[in-house]
């Protein structure tokens, strides 16, 4: 059988996917504080610039792949309105209950779907925008999961991938420490866990970088 990462542990790939349904299990409910440790709430800038960037008008169709919490798609459903489509999924169903809720309680109901990014059940040139926010390095075969993500995109449509990557080298040493050292105790205080906040700061580390990013 092949192997994969898991974090810096080696896995089957059968299994990946368990172990990382596992991990977003226990951090549905405090996702986004979760983000907001990782990334010193920076994240909410990325969404926002991610958005703009998307530049999607009325009447669009936008897929939010691993979409979990639901931010991404509650504002993009704003920019889309009554003729658009907002398609909210993720292939983990605690996420997707997570945001669901979020969704509603901010008045808006858009379709929820749990599914695989690697087998997308849309038909081709489809979407005007594609979506993927923190999801990508949890996946088992990210080159499977673009290639669906391109093949529902419409012919000059746009796919945006927004990952965490590694800091520019100065800051290296003191990320490192702040992600193993406080990262999951903070973990254990916010979430009771913190073997999954350790697992995703690994996963980070495992996540190839950019081509074209200069060497640090």
């Amino acid at each position: 059988m092949s192997s994969t990462h898991f974090g810096f542990e080696s896995v089957e790939e059968s299994d990946k996917a368990r172990r990382v349904r596992g991990v977003f299990d226990s951090v549905a409910s405090r996702y986004d504080i979760m983000n907001d440790l990782m990334s010193m709430g920076l994240h909410r800038a990325w969404k926002a610039y991610t958005i703009m960037v998307a530049n999607v008008g009325e009447g669009a169709k936008v897929p939010d792949i691993a979409g979990g919490t639901g931010d991404l798609a509650l504002a993009f459903a704003r920019k889309v309105g009554a003729t658009g489509q907002v398609i909210h999924t993720d292939i983990n169903e605690a996420m997707l209950r997570a945001g669901r809720d979020r969704l509603l309680d901010a008045g808006v109901v858009l379709p929820t779907l749990v599914c695989d990014a690697e087998k997308l059940p849309f038909p081709d040139n489809h979407f005007d925008v594609v979506t993927v926010a923190f999801g990508l390095r949890n996946m088992t075969h990210k080159d499977i999961a673009i290639r669906e993500m391109n093949r529902v995109l419409r012919p000059r449509g746009k796919l945006l991938v927004l990952e965490f990557s590694k800091v520019a080298k100065p800051l290296q040493k003191a990320y490192d420490w702040y992600s193993f050292n406080v990262l999951p105790r903070l973990g254990k205080v916010v979430a009771g866990d913190d073997a999954s906040y350790r697992y995703l700061a690994e996963s980070i580390r495992m996540h190839p970088r950019r081509r074209n990013s200069r060497p640090s």
